[in-house]
């Protein structure tokens, strides 16, 4: 029986099927256009460089902090009209980028409107995907989504190479159609997630899990550290290899995601939170240290290690999240999202003052030795704000909160 059962978890549901399937087709379509977007801006619209970073970054921010509104909206209205009205601002979004090729404010509008469907969707397409799930199989299916979500980002902009320059209104066309499309099968998911197993989930984990570490700082902290590996290796690899290099790591890269986090999924759930934290950051740090030794292969044995990190940080924290949190899931997966953009939001600032320092001391690779060391002090200061918070939690009223000065 047990077998049997098992059996069953391994395989996906058909509205389970669909939305990875729908995830992957999702993401194809948005990096077919959104990778190249501060080209089109500049060169094709003339706008400033300025400019084209502000509006860039307000599309950024909308789209990570937007995640918040996802909870609310999806309580009011269901997952499946929250997928639906996303994806129709998409639809609607990249189809005015086709008039918006003349016009700098239409294509200003367009892209914040592509980016608050983004806001909407990425937490009701997880929240869906594992609503009704039991606890055991969410790191099967969030590995599986991440998974389809990677190789849309992998294969989306050598897609769109030929057309974006040439013919980006054929392009745009393009894309809305394919939104358009999925948003029609969107229609037919279930309003509820089928719960065959529902009776048979395991109750909630108490303790440890419900208590120290707080999964929303764990993810600032985690994508605060990945995105200096994603702002700024092309400024130093390609001058020290070659672009074509530079791409082949990101292609790479991006092929060990798809591949590695399902097969990893089981083992980095079994892992305690502060285990997971010193083998995700131990492998960041051990990453970072690599590239910054320079060379073709010291570059990729550190993208390989980043990604092993990323693997298990990214995906323990929505784990975590999930299983701490008594809200809806759609409402957890936006704060995740928050968090996310926060982090990157810090590295991208953090990151450019050092490595301007870095570069103007004549030591790019001081840079990343920098990043080694915050890889390394961050699950420190995290794993000891734990152990503070608890020992806060578990002293009694008065007696030592006397003697250390605190006002009873």
């Amino acid at each position: 029986m047990s077998t049997e059962r098992a059996a069953v978890r391994g395989r996906f549901t058909g509205p389970q099927g669909f939305l990875l399937a729908g995830s992957f087709l999702i993401t194809l379509g948005s990096f077919a256009v959104l990778p190249y977007m501060s080209v089109l801006l500049h060169q094709r619209l003339g706008l400033g460089l300025g400019t084209v970073g502000t509006v860039l970054a307000v599309a950024s921010l909308i789209q990570f902090a937007g995640g918040v509104v996802a909870g609310p909206v999806a309580a009011r209205i269901g997952l499946r009209r929250s997928m639906l009205l996303a994806l129709g601002l998409r639809t609607a979004g990249f189809a005015a980028f086709v008039p918006g090729l003349a016009s700098p404010a239409l294509a200003i509008g367009a892209l914040l409107l592509v980016s608050a469907g983004a806001a909407l969707y990425l937490p009701a397409n997880k929240a869906h995907l594992v609503d009704g799930s039991p606890e055991s199989d969410r790191p099967r299916l969030l590995s599986a989504s991440s998974s389809a979500f990677n190789a849309g980002m992998a294969l989306g902009p050598p897609a769109a190479a030929p057309l974006v320059m040439g013919s980006p209104g054929v392009l745009f066309s393009c894309v809305a159609g394919l939104f358009a499309v999925v948003g029609v099968g969107h229609a037919f998911l279930p309003r509820d997630a089928v719960r065959p197993e529902a009776a048979e989930a395991p109750p909630p984990a108490t303790g440890e899990r419900r208590s120290g570490l707080s999964p929303f700082l764990v993810t600032v902290a985690s994508v605060y550290a990945f995105m200096f590996f994603q702002h700024y290796l092309a400024l130093y690899a390609v001058p020290r290899t070659s672009a074509g290099f530079y791409g082949m790591v990101l292609m790479g890269y991006a092929a060990l995601l798809v591949v590695a986090q399902p097969l990893l999924a089981e083992r980095v759930a079994a892992l305690s939170y502060p285990a997971a934290l010193r083998w995700g950051f131990g492998a960041m740090a051990a990453g970072m240290a690599a590239i910054a030794g320079g060379g073709h292969a010291g570059i990729a044995v550190g993208g390989v290690l980043i990604c092993l990190g990323e693997i298990v940080l990214f995906l323990k924290n929505d784990l975590e999240a999930l299983a701490r949190s008594s809200a809806p899931p759609a409402t957890v997966f936006g704060r995740q999202r928050l968090a996310a953009g926060i982090g990157a939001f810090a590295s991208g600032v953090v990151g450019g003052q050092l490595y301007a320092a870095a570069e103007s001391a004549g030591s790019a690779r001081a840079f990343w030795v920098t990043v080694v060391l915050q890889c390394v002090l961050l699950p420190v200061l995290l794993l000891g704000l734990n152990r503070r918070t608890a020992r806060g939690r578990s002293e009694p009223p008065g007696g030592d909160g006397c003697r250390l000065g605190r006002v009873p």
